[in-house]
């Protein structure tokens, strides 16, 4: 198998070196012996994805991809983990490196980076929450989400487990975690999200009539409906959402009373309306729940202004938290195994994440059980998983090949996709020479969110459009960063003493993560040395040269 994976298993193979009383020397030998046999003999989790990845390769007669080169696999593996490109220091050192374990040296080091846990909070914001939902107010959600992210950044960075963090941001009690109940304000959005993201369902079809294709009624769906019914929200003034930027804080908390309400056909003689009933709370594919009954002279109190109502005895949404993290929950492992998967592969095994069905079943069904039951091992550690996954042969696959899916169903070659825009935002100041400092302090302005925004929906669906063409090479944004000025590239460049050829290569490895190719290297070098010495034509050239670097769809995406 890949030497990376076994030298990283070997690498946790030591003793603690105490004494064990009353055994002899060679009794001890002989457990030590079989503790290493017992260790060497069970597959890792990312063995198990490359043999059986393998397999269904094998059955569908796929031709087998090559492994990436370096160069591929740096770029892909800061995208995915960091969210931003490499330095030219960092690529250099890479690529320079003969250690046959510098793959899964690299792996560990971002998971340990501060920026992996920015990074994955930007990524399960947009998961959660979308990039242009709005809150309750009517207010565009993406710009007033930094304290959510903050909070999720806090989560992944800790390494805090899957479970906890999906059970804290159905809690809503962390200074930061409420937004997710401020975004989806009302009963029905509540069950959408909830049931879509965290379960890999989608019920809310069955809201108004029962779904015509799947087992899901009206009661099924009014039966989660009732975990959040006394669910509320509101903001709190005077505090903003984003240190120096305005935005809005929310406080969530639960009333004592309040059902969800079910429409019968039968017509009430009264109203002249159907009938409504209210549904207990019941969990999907199980039992209704079981609550205490609220005293009849039970009043609720009257509320000031911007004031929760009391704790309640006893909660719904707590419940309904449990038993999504339980054990014994048949959708919340293998909807995170999943979409865990899909983020760095491309796509999931259900494809898309979050519309499991009878119709639509796991192309991989061996192995998504493989993922799911081996994170529930491991307490849904989020970076054992990715350190699973990017591990693995079918992560690390070249990105060409003969599929031209977008995203391929077997995996048979490695995803190619655009930046997001925070991506792209951070690692032009990367390219740019202007170092990590610079990149985790610039975020997307408006008109990046306008025109670059919604770069994916996670179905490999994307197009790039004429304006998305037109801001790259017409607008001034991309080509104003190319000037030299200000200690960038360009500047260091322009007033540097090496000959063309170390420039030109210096460019490429800053930008593109990968040296130029012989004609590359030529041409750059006839373009920019025709000049001679005039130091105002070798500027306007270098920043011509960077420019069609920045602005190359190379650049733009993850390869």
């Amino acid at each position: 198998m890949r030497s990376e994976q076994s030298g990283r298993v070997a690498s946790g193979r030591s003793s603690s070196g105490r004494r064990v009383p009353g055994l002899g020397i060679a009794v001890i030998a002989v457990m030590l012996a079989a503790l290493v046999h017992t260790k060497a003999g069970a597959a890792s989790l990312s063995e198990t994805i490359d043999r059986e990845i393998k397999a269904v390769w094998s059955r569908e007669k796929l031709t087998p991809p090559e492994r990436s080169s370096d160069a591929a696999f740096l770029r892909r593996i800061y995208l995915d983990l960091v969210g931003m490109i490499p330095g030219w220091e960092e690529t250099t050192t890479f690529l320079a490196d003969t250690d046959p374990q510098k793959r899964a040296k690299l792996i560990d080091k971002l998971l340990a980076d501060p920026r992996y846990g920015r990074h994955q909070a930007q990524v399960f914001d947009l998961g959660m929450l979308t990039r242009d939902h709005k809150l309750v107010d009517g207010t565009v959600g993406h710009r007033t989400r930094g304290r959510f992210r903050e909070w999720l950044a806090r989560q992944f960075e800790t390494n805090e487990p899957y479970d906890r963090i999906a059970a804290k941001i159905l809690q809503a009690e962390e200074d930061g975690s409420q937004l997710y109940f401020a975004v989806y304000a009302n009963t029905d959005e509540m069950v959408a999200a909830v049931s879509r993201f965290f379960l890999g369902t989608q019920i809310q079809c069955a809201k108004c009539h029962d779904h015509p294709y799947e087992t899901w009624t009206q009661k099924d769906y009014h039966g989660m409906a009732g975990f959040f019914a006394r669910t509320v929200s509101m903001e709190v003034p005077g505090k903003p959402e984003v240190t120096n930027q305005k935005g809005k804080q929310y406080l969530v908390g639960e009333k004592e009373v309040g059902d969800a309400l079910f429409s019968l056909e039968e017509i009430d003689p009264k109203t002249k309306k159907k009938k409504t009933i209210p549904i207990k709370p019941k969990f999907l594919k199980g039992d209704e729940l079981k609550e205490p009954e609220t005293p009849q002279d039970y009043v609720e109190p009257k509320l000031k202004p911007n004031e929760l109502p009391p704790k309640p005895a006893f909660s719904r949404r707590q419940k309904f938290v449990e038993w999504m993290i339980g054990k014994d929950n048949p959708f919340f492992a293998k909807a995170g195994a999943n979409r865990v998967w899909a983020q760095f592969m491309g796509r999931g095994f259900v494809h898309p994440v979050d519309d499991f069905t009878s119709a639509n079943t796991p192309s991989h069904p061996e192995l998504l059980k493989a993922i799911e039951t081996e994170w529930v091992a491991h307490k849904f550690d989020l970076k054992w998983l990715i350190r699973e996954i990017v591990n693995s042969h079918a992560y690390q696959a070249a990105e060409l090949g003969d599929v031209k899916d977008a995203l391929p169903k077997f995996f048979e070659r490695a995803p190619v996709r655009p930046m997001s825009v925070e991506e792209l935002t951070s690692s032009l100041q990367i390219a740019m020479g202007l170092g990590v400092e610079a990149a985790l302090k610039t975020e997307p302005n408006q008109q990046m969110l306008q025109h670059l925004g919604k770069p994916t929906d996670g179905q490999g669906r994307f197009q790039g459009s004429l304006t998305e063409h037109l801001f790259f090479h017409n607008g001034d944004g991309f080509r104003g960063m190319c000037k030299p000025g200000k200690g960038n590239l360009a500047e260091q460049l322009l007033k540097g003493t090496e000959d063309w050829s170390k420039k030109v290569e210096r460019m490429f490895l800053s930008v593109l993560s990968r040296p130029p190719a012989a004609e590359e290297r030529e041409r750059f070098i006839q373009y920019l040395g025709a000049d001679g010495n005039d130091p105002k034509l070798a500027a306007q050239r270098i920043e011509d040269a960077m420019w069609v670097l920045v602005s190359s769809s190379e650049f733009r995406f993850n390869k």
